[in-house]
């Protein structure tokens, strides 16, 4: 196989969740323009990234869930949809997470739960029900997650999204550690500082958001469609002898 062909998701078939804008759009419009059907999960309208994906000539589906109650059944009954849908399932992107930003004195009950339900339990059990149906259809499948620089670093003021981002980086490994012998591959992408609704605080406070364009090395935020590569790369044949990898796509913040 040449090299170029390694990188073609061409008849693949891919979930991605929370994919209705931010990392999670920009990914699942990289996987379709490598050649990848796509299935699109979200809480809210998906609409302008179905529209993409289709007009790149690629097959779209989509499933509005809220992923806060997400269990066993739950994800069963989502790869069962993605099966009805598309007739496979060989890539999963999970992409879907929340952040709720305050001090942790203050914090809620709601405020901790939400964040390990969606951002690393729904993870957990697509992971599950999707791993089990690889091993059980004997094909290579590829477990992609969506941590962050908090994987590495304690956060401020976000103790919920802290926690599941590292046990996310934790997870990936768990599962690497018991899937690679099954020719499926769980890796994970860790974006730095993004142009997203999640730092919009930080770049409205000019204080915080010098600070933190001294301390990136590249000097600027990273555009949405710049994990495009590395999330077709993890998707890939080209990525077969990777396994339980956490790959910084940050600019550079953590070799500062």
């Amino acid at each position: 196989m040449g090299v170029l062909e390694q990188f073609s998701l061409a008849g693949k078939g891919a979930l991605v969740t929370g994919a209705a804008r931010g990392l999670g759009q920009a990914i699942a419009v990289g996987l379709a323009e490598a050649g990848a059907d796509l299935i699109l999960l979200d809480r809210e309208t998906l609409s302008d990234t179905k529209q993409i994906i289709e007009d790149l000539g690629r097959r779209c589906f989509c499933i509005t869930k809220d992923l806060s109650q997400s269990r066993q059944k739950e994800a069963e009954a989502i790869l069962g949809e993605v099966i009805s849908h598309i007739g496979q399932l060989d890539i999963l992107v999970n992409n879907a997470g929340i952040i709720r930003r305050l001090p942790t004195t203050e914090y809620q009950e709601t405020d901790w739960q939400e964040v390990i339900d969606i951002n690393l339990s729904s993870a957990f059990y697509l992971s599950q029900a999707i791993g089990r149906h690889f091993i059980e259809h004997g094909k290579r499948g590829k477990i992609i997650n969506l941590a962050s620089m908090l994987s590495f670093q304690g956060g401020y003021m976000v103790p919920s999204y802290t926690a599941t981002t590292s046990a996310l980086a934790g997870l990936t490994r768990a599962l690497a550690n018991e899937w690679a012998e099954f020719d499926i591959n769980v890796n994970a992408i860790a974006p730095g500082y993004f142009l997203t609704e999640v730092t919009t605080g930080i770049r409205a406070d000019p204080k915080r958001n010098q600070a933190v364009l001294d301390r990136i090395p590249a000097g600027r935020y990273g555009d949405p469609d710049e994990l495009k590569g590395i999330a077709v790369f993890l998707a890939s044949d080209a990525s077969n002898y990777l396994h339980g990898s956490i790959i910084p796509v940050d600019g550079g913040w953590l070799a500062r």
